[in-house]
């Protein structure tokens, strides 16, 4: 074959094939470990197909070896004309005229797919910036995407499942129609649209997108949208953009598209909308989602600028971008020196880039600090980057790391390329900054990100009198187009508009030109603006000791007279702290201790908000022995989520303090966070020691499945990590195992091993893309049954076959059209029904032994009657409902509501007469104002109230009849 590099699809299978060889797997080995197909994994070590990057990376990890070089030789083939033909044969194109001129939507698909096919990337290189940019299909990083469970198995105990389920962007996103995707700046949101309207474009998405193929994707920046008055209708989504085609697009096209749920929605930036126009934004959304139901649509925004459940009514699933794990960074940092490699210029410069990416590796993987910057795309782009112009040499601050930023990307390239006079301009770093910073600051104090190419102008231009050695040298557009060619900064998304390249840089220099301007009262009056938080925080870094001193005074001092926004302005001063050079102990101290006055905290919210701020945080959290019941879990959390050395050495002497009776579960969820095997010896194992075993462990990644022969006996595990049947038992004491939870079954092929746990009493099911059914377990005596999220062709016959099951939980789709034709035996006392079911409830009253009932769709006035006919039902959950359809129902005593909108509360004493208890989760009802008074009708009744921003009603009840979660803070708690 001569050089193997000739067919780099060749090279690439037998690779596979070698590494096969070496780990000593057979072929059904490899295809349970990776959790691919049978016939995936032979065509990748057959070379018959080009593999997919998803199958590449299942592969590389279940051989133990680096993806990267196997994504090099896949890129290889992908350039090749024979493996392009191969590829078109895997994927089932849109059905194409066979002759004559293009449709439109033809020719929109290939404008889209051409317009996003390409990925700015920072200091990719310097000498040719034109060269910046990686193709799409070689840059995505599949990032890992956090759902919090809403609804489901809503009768369980927070503290026996987890806060949040963990998936790759394809995984997360296929189950979905409609989500709402969270994500700092530069965790790479904007990346995951582009990626989804090229694949669709394409029709190359991968097989865990199935559902989305034969969309059409519309991308639309709110960016962009907002800057030209009310928010298009669909006709106009085309002009809206700037897309060329606008002008010739059929009439009627985009509704036509939108109606027979043939479109891809992409929504780009709510963080992006002023804060005033956010609501006219929703309601936008609203009037879209009411018109065409059938689309899919994924909106973005950062974390900060909405509140949890904000489209939650209109079912939108909340999923969160993670921070990259350091496998995710070490793959960026991978790629980015490949792609740089590709444009250097001699073999030297190749072989100084393999040196700088071996060392950055080792770098980043050492220092807890520069991982914790690189976490997310943009980042770690800039530390690479700044590792190679700096040879090897890296700033620790994230101040220091823009700054180098600014410097490299204003000079260094002019510099490398020889060349002092680009474009007959020549600017100094400073003057170039003067200009950037005067243009940002225009877009912040206007709560814009774009801008007309005509102000931009018009700025430079009042810049220029006051700038002689500038003006000298050309007009107002000729120093504008300088910026744009040069600067590395600026771009034109469109011939008449400018924007940064980044909305982190344009906050980095606007707060500097805010700090040179004084306008302290400004930075302080819209400090609670979510818009305005990073600029803050860069404000301080900016600022001289005097400065951020007087800043974050002002900053504690209007926290002090607003009870508003009190809390978000005392965090917010605490953490800038990290970001200043040089702090007056007076301050530190006063911002402290309004810190100290949030704590502890009472709340996975709460917790995650202290985290953020920093290592710091951790000087301020209080012991266990101080704790009431509510705050020892989310003080563990807070530790946890700030990680590191420091959170580890917290960990570790909280946990000898605590109470010798049992280990909280926020305690075992922070193993995730830190080396399995020291964490298990040091904090987990003193409680085996003492004879009090957690209820159940969970465990996430090999290091800890390793680890489990440490922690015997194990009554109750959690697997959330793809593992084979043999992995999942071989640590596990089959007489001793009383609940086993398998949340990623990929890898299982059948539930055979089951029968190894004589003393299982509950075993819960999810995401067994391999399994067909449960005839395996026929027989056992199970009591507890949970299935999640399994094939859509599952078949249950067998649920009849476990004569002692008496509680199960369905949140997957079932194949009936009512529960009347679910297998499930007579003596069931508890049954859970998650949204998607699919199946109308029925039937319900079959089961007349039924004591507890979690329902999350909507009951009509029919099925409301059927329930008013089980005799022993005494507990309901339910999430998604209209009262006005109930009869009434004497017989429960406790009654949970998770509502979507108003609660209806005044409907419930004559609905649940007979209630003891009552619980309702406000936090997805978007009001702001909750009225609790007619509950005040329920004599005896206990009532707990999660998330409610306001309460009427109080004065109706005694103290010990409300409990609020979280606890509220008063001058004494």
């Amino acid at each position: 074959m001569g050089n193997v590099h000739e067919d780099p699809l060749a090279e690439l299978a037998l690779r596979l094939r070698a590494l096969r060889v070496q780990r000593g797997l057979q072929m059904g080995g490899l295809q349970q470990r990776t959790g691919l197909g049978r016939t995936t994994v032979s065509q990748a070590l057959n070379g018959h197909v080009v593999p997919s990057e998803t199958t590449l990376l299942a592969l590389a990890k279940a051989l133990g070896t680096d993806v990267e070089p196997l994504l090099a030789l896949r890129h290889s083939a992908m350039s090749m004309p024979q493996a392009r033909e191969i590829l078109a044969r895997r994927v089932v194109p849109r059905p194409r005229r066979p002759k004559g001129d293009p449709s439109f939507e033809e020719r929109y698909l290939d404008y889209v797919a051409e317009r996003h096919s390409q990925l700015t990337v920072v200091g990719l290189d310097l000498s040719r910036p034109e060269r910046a940019h990686w193709p799409l299909d070689a840059a995505y990083l599949s990032l890992e995407l956090a759902e919090r469970p809403r609804g489901w198995l809503a009768g369980v105990e927070e503290a026996d499942r987890s806060s949040v389920v963990v998936k790759r962007a394809e995984n997360a996103l296929g189950d979905c129609q409609r989500v709402l995707l969270r994500g700092l700046a530069g965790s790479g949101k904007t990346t995951l649209l582009q990626w989804l309207a090229v694949g669709t474009a394409r029709d190359e998405l991968p097989e865990e997108l199935g559902s989305w193929r034969g969309q059409i994707p519309f991308v639309l920046p709110l960016r962009t949208l907002v800057r030209h008055g009310p928010l298009p209708e669909p006709h106009h989504f085309l002009a809206a953009v700037g897309a060329p085609l606008a002008a010739s697009q059929p009439e009627g096209w985009a509704d036509g598209v939108l109606a027979r749920g043939e479109a891809l929605v992409l929504v780009d930036g709510i963080d992006e909308v002023p804060q005033e126009h956010r609501g006219a934004t929703r309601d936008w959304l609203e009037r879209l989602l009411a018109a065409y139901k059938d689309a899919h649509f994924v909106v973005t925004t950062r974390p900060s600028a909405v509140p949890e459940g904000w489209l939650a009514s209109s079912r939108f699933t909340e999923l969160s971008v993670r921070p990259m794990s350091a496998a995710d960074i070490g793959v960026f940092v991978a790629r980015w020196h490949t792609a740089a490699r590709r444009s250097a210029a001699t073999d030297a410069e190749q072989s100084q880039l393999r040196d700088l990416e071996t060392a950055l590796q080792v770098t980043v993987r050492a220092q807890r600090d520069l991982s914790q910057l690189s976490s997310t795309p943009l980042m770690c782009a800039l530390i690479c980057a700044l590792h190679r112009d700096r040879r090897g040499h890296l700033p620790h601050s994230r101040r220091e790391l823009y700054e180098a930023a600014l410097s490299m990307l204003l000079v260094r390239r002019d510099l490398e390329r020889s060349i002092n006079v680009p474009e007959g301009i020549q600017l100094t770093e400073h003057q170039s900054v003067q200009l950037l910073q005067r243009l940002a600051y225009w877009l912040i104090r206007n709560r814009q990100t774009e801008m007309d190419r005509s102000t931009a102008e018009a700025l430079v231009g009042d810049a220029l009198p006051a700038m002689q050695a500038v003006a000298e040298q050309g007009t107002a557009e000729q120093v504008l187009m300088h910026l744009i060619g040069r600067s590395g900064l600026l771009r034109q998304p469109t011939i008449d508009t400018i924007d940064f390249v980044h909305r982190t840089f344009q906050d980095y220099l606007g707060a500097k030109a805010a700090i040179e301007a004084h306008d302290f009262p400004l930075l302080v009056n819209n400090a609670d603006d979510d818009q305005w938080e990073d600029v803050v925080r860069m404000a301080v870094a900016h600022a001289r000791p005097a400065e951020s001193a007087d800043l974050l005074r002002r900053l504690v001092e209007r926290g002090d007279a607003e009870d508003g926004h009190r809390s978000r302005l005392h965090l917010l001063a605490a953490a800038s702290l990290q970001y200043a050079t040089e702090i007056e102990p007076d301050v530190r101290r006063l911002v402290e201790q309004r810190a100290r006055t949030l704590m502890p905290p009472r709340s996975p919210e709460e917790a995650e908000e202290l985290a953020a701020l920093g290592p710091g945080i951790l000087d301020l959290l209080p012991g266990a022995e101080s704790l009431s019941a509510d705050e020892v879990g989310p003080v563990i959390k807070t530790a946890a989520e700030v990680g590191g050395d420091p959170a580890y050495a917290f960990l570790r002497r909280f946990a000898q303090s605590l109470p010798s009776d049992s280990a909280p579960y926020e305690l075992i969820d922070s193993w995730k966070h830190f080396a399995a095997d020291e964490y298990a010896r040091e904090i987990l194992l003193p409680f085996w020691d003492r004879g009090h075993l957690p209820k159940r462990l969970a465990v996430h990644t090999h290091d800890q499945r390793n680890t489990l022969r440490l922690l015997k006996p194990i009554t109750g595990i959690a697997f959330r990590q793809k593992f084979t049947e043999d992995e999942i038992v071989e640590h596990l004491s089959s007489e001793c195992i009383q609940t086993l939870e398998i949340y990623s079954g990929h890898l299982l092929t059948n539930l055979k091993f089951v029968r190894r746990f004589p003393s299982l009493k509950e075993l819960a099911l999810s995401d067994c893309t391999q399994l067909g059914h449960i005839e395996d377990l026929a027989g056992l005596p199970l009591p507890k049954l949970r299935l999640l999220h399994l094939p859509h062709e599952f078949r249950f016959d067998a649920l009849d076959s476990l004569p002692e099951l008496t509680s199960l939980s369905l949140y997957t789709r079932l194949p009936w059209p009512s529960l009347a034709d679910l297998p499930a035996p007579k003596g069931l006392t508890s049954l859970f029904l998650g949204s998607w079911t699919g199946t109308r409830l029925t039937g319900i009253s079959k089961w007349q032994q039924l004591q507890v009932a979690v329902i999350n769709s909507a009951p009509d006035k029919a099925e409301w009657q059927e329930f008013s006919t089980l005799p022993h039902l005494t507990e309901l959950y339910i999430s998604d409902y209209d009262l006005n359809h109930a009869v009434p129902m004497p017989s429960v005593t406790y009654l949970r509501l998770a509502p979507t909108s108003n609660p209806q509360l005044e409907l419930v004493p004559e609905i649940f007469p007979n209630l003891e208890s009552f619980f309702i989760n406000c936090q997805e009802t978007q009001l702001d104002t909750t009225d609790i008074t007619p509950l005040s009708q329920i004599e005896g009744l206990q009532i707990s109230i999660s998330y409610a921003s306001k309460l009427i009603g109080l004065e109706k009840f005694t103290t010990e009849a409300v409990k609020l979660y979280p606890r509220p803070r008063t001058g004494d708690t």
